[in-house]
C-alpha cells in the first residue's frame, strides 16, 4: 500500500539521524497495513500521518551543582506524543545516551502499549542524559530537584504521569515527587513507583518482569505446554531481569543467565531465588558489576558479549534496545531457543524479529509482553485517585488478568488480519485500532 510508505518517506525527511525512532515507525505501520487497507476512515482522517506525530516536544536544561560546588549542566527531555485515550504516561530515563529519538521511540511504542492494557493512558517518555551512576545521593537529589523544577510546568496527575525507567528508580522517584510537591503545594499522584508509604502499589516494582513471565506462559498454553523445567536466559541485572528472575524461579523455570553492560555470568546450575537475592544487593546496594557473582559463585563470566549462545528453551531480554541482532536470534534459535518474551523496549533488532517470525516460534514483541510495568503504574494512579490502597494479592490478580486480556487481544487481532500467531501484528493493530478510533471522535486535534 502506498500511503504507508508515503508517511514513512515523511518521518524520514523530517527526522534525520533518528534510528530508533524510524525503526519503532517502520515496525508498527508495516504491521498494521491491513487495518488501514480495510478502514477508508483511517485513511481519509489522516490517523497515520497524525500518529507519527508527537503532540509536544519539550527540550530544557538541567543546571545543577555537584560535591565540589562544580556547575554541571544536562539536557532533559519529555515526549508527549498522543493523549487520545489518557493523561500521557510513560517513564523517565536518565543515562548518558538519552536523545531525542531514543525518546521518541520509547513514547510510540509506548502508545500502543498503554492501549493494549485497557487502561485510559496515553503515551509519552522523558529523561535526560544524566548518570546516576557514580553520583552520591545528594548529587541525584540536586539534580532530580533541579529536572523537576522546568518539568512541573508539563506534568499533572490529570496531564501526564511519568514514571521511572533505566536510571530512575524509587530514590530517584522520591526526589522527583518532593519537588513536585513543594512546587504544586499539593499531594497528587503525579508520577508512578513511589514508595509504599507515600502513594505507591504492591507489586510495582515487580511488574514488568512478573508481567513478561505471566505473558510467557499465556504463549505456552496455546501450545499445551507449561513454563515449568524450561531453561531460560535472562539478560538484563536491573529491576526487570531482577524480577524476571525470581518469577521464573517461582514458576519453576531455571534461570542460567544475567547480564550487565560489561557481560553476562552463565550458571548451569541454576541462578536460585537466595542467588537472586545476592545480585539485587550487588546490583541495588552496592551497586557492583555483575562480574562479581560468577566471582562469589565460581559461575562463568564472559566479557563484553551477551547471553544468546548459551543453549535454553526460553529467553528473556531485560536489558536495552537491539541488544538480539540477527545472529544473536540466529544462535538462540540454532540452541532450541522457541519462546523470546520482551521484557525490555524493542531489545529485537529488525532482522531478528523477522528471523522469529519466520521460524514461527512463540515471540512476544515488547508493547505486549513488557506491558505489566505500565499496567501496574496506571493501578498505581487508580489507587492513588481513590486514595485507597489494594492488598498484593489484588494487584497481582489485576496484573496476571491483564495481560492474559493483552495476549487474548494480539492472538485474536492476528488471526482475524490472516496471520495467525504473529503477536507482533495482533499486538500492533489491536493497540493501533483503540488509539485511532479515538482520534477520529475527537476530531482534528
Amino acid at each position: 500500500m502506498a500511503l504507508v510508505q508515503e508517511v514513512l518517506e515523511i518521518v524520514k525527511k523530517r527526522n534525520p539521524n533518528e534510528p530508533e525512532f524510524l525503526q519503532a515507525v517502520t515496525e508498527v505501520l508495516e504491521s498494521i497495513r491491513p487495518v488501514v487497507e480495510r478502514y477508508k476512515k483511517y485513511r481519509d482522517g489522516k490517523i497515520l500521518e497524525r500518529i507519527v506525530e508527537p503532540e509536544r516536544m519539550i527540550q530544557f536544561r538541567v543546571p545543577w551543582i555537584d560535591d565540589k560546588g562544580q556547575i554541571q549542566v544536562n539536557r532533559g527531555f519529555r515526549i508527549q506524543m498522543n493523549s487520545a485515550i489518557g493523561p500521557y504516561k510513560g517513564g523517565l530515563r536518565f543515562h548518558p545516551t538519552v536523545n531525542a529519538s531514543i525518546l521518541k521511540f520509547l513514547a510510540f511504542e509506548q502508545v500502543f502499549k498503554n492501549s493494549l492494557t485497557t487502561l485510559p493512558m496515553g503515551g509519552g517518555k522523558g529523561g535526560a542524559d544524566f548518570d546516576p551512576k557514580g553520583k552520591s545521593d545528594n548529587e541525584v537529589m540536586r539534580f532530580c530537584q533541579s529536572f523537576m523544577t522546568e518539568l512541573f510546568h508539563h506534568v499533572g496527575p490529570n496531564t501526564d504521569v511519568p514514571a521511572g525507567d533505566i536510571g530512575v528508580g524509587r530514590r530517584e522517584i522520591g526526589y522527583l515527587f518532593g519537588q513536585y510537591k513543594r512546587l504544586a503545594n499539593e499531594f497528587t499522584g503525579v508520577l508512578t513507583g513511589k514508595s509504599l508509604n507515600w502513594g505507591g502499589s504492591l507489586i510495582r516494582p515487580q511488574a514488568t518482569g512478573y508481567g513478561a513471565v505471566y505473558f510467557a506462559q499465556e504463549m505456552l498454553k496455546t501450545r499445551g505446554e507449561t513454563i515449568e523445567g524450561k531453561v531460560c536466559t535472562v539478560s538484563g541485572s536491573g529491576n526487570a531481569a531482577q524480577y524476571t528472575a525470581k518469577k521464573l524461579n517461582q514458576v519453576g523455570a531455571k534461570v542460567v543467565t544475567m547480564s550487565d553492560s560489561g557481560g553476562f555470568i552463565y550458571d548451569k546450575a541454576g541462578i536460585t531465588q537466595e542467588k537472586v537475592e545476592w545480585i539485587m544487593h550487588l546490583k541495588n546496594v552496592r551497586r557492583r558489576r555483575i562480574k562479581e557473582y560468577a566471582e562469589h559463585f565460581r559461575a562463568k563470566y564472559v566479557e563484553g558479549q551477551r547471553p544468546w549462545g548459551i543453549k535454553c528453551d526460553c529467553a528473556f531480554p531485560c536489558a536495552t534496545q537491539n541488544e538480539i541482532t540477527k545472529d544473536d536470534a540466529k544462535k538462540l534459535l540454532d540452541n532450541g531457543c522457541y519462546l523470546v518474551s520482551e521484557a525490555a523496549n524493542m531489545p529485537s533488532a529488525p532482522a531478528a524479529v523477522d528471523l522469529f517470525l519466520a521460524r514461527k516460534i512463540l515471540f512476544g514483541p515488547g508493547k505486549a509482553a513488557n506491558a505489566g510495568g505500565v499496567a501496574t503504574s496506571g493501578l498505581e494512579m487508580s489507587q492513588n485517585s481513590i486514595r485507597f490502597s489494594w492488598t498484593r494479592e489484588e494487584v497481582d490478580q489485576r496484573l496476571r488478568q491483564i495481560m492474559t486480556t493483552i495476549h487474548k487481544n494480539a492472538w485474536d487481532t492476528a488471526a482475524e488480519y490472516g496471520q495467525p500467531g504473529n503477536l507482533v501484528v495482533g499486538a500492533n493493530i489491536a493497540g493501533f485500532v483503540k488509539v485511532a478510533d479515538a482520534m477520529l471522535d475527537q476530531g482534528v486535534v
